[in-house]
């Protein structure tokens, strides 16, 4: 099932996407790539924070009402994350939130949405509607720890 995001979610949500980075981020990203992309991730409270500003999360549940999945998307129509826990990858959950996230949009009067899509959530935004505008190429962290990663710039005309 999917539903809004509960503030009491924030702690289920924030350990699902550094057990989402951790565990499946090295099937396309280098050990220092994972640990500066999971080290951008910090608690419970970024995602409190976020729907207080405004963002949107939607939240795809176990049995026990447990978020398993999310995507949490801005008012101007940037699908900003979509994370699945490991234990229930593969399961299709990734494209009903997104599906969920464009009937949103849509309701929403948005015209599109866009995302920077990981290596790995590629093929679900493409399985989407999505459409690859560039490979983005950049660096995070600072100094000598500044390691280099990638990811995609996509776009979904909502039609």
């Amino acid at each position: 099932m999917i539903r809004p995001f509960r503030a009491s979610d924030a702690g289920a949500v924030a350990d699902l996407t550094l057990a989402a980075i951790r565990a499946i981020g090295p099937r396309a990203y280098s050990p220092a790539q994972v640990a500066v992309w999971a080290g951008r991730h910090p608690g419970p409270e970024r995602f409190l924070d976020r729907v207080a500003k405004g963002d949107r999360i939607l939240v795809a549940v176990d049995a026990g009402d447990v978020p398993v999945a999310y995507a949490l998307t801005e008012p101007d129509g940037h699908l900003d994350m979509l994370y699945c826990h490991p234990d229930h990858a593969g399961r299709g959950l990734g494209l009903a939130l997104l599906e969920a996230a464009e009937a949103e949009a849509r309701e929403g009067g948005l015209a599109h949405l866009f995302t920077e899509a990981s290596e790995l959530a590629r093929p679900v935004f493409e399985r989407a509607g999505y459409a690859l505008l560039h490979r983005r190429d950049f660096t995070i962290g600072e100094g000598d720890a500044a390691v280099a990663i990638h990811n995609y710039a996509m776009e979904n005309v909502l039609g």
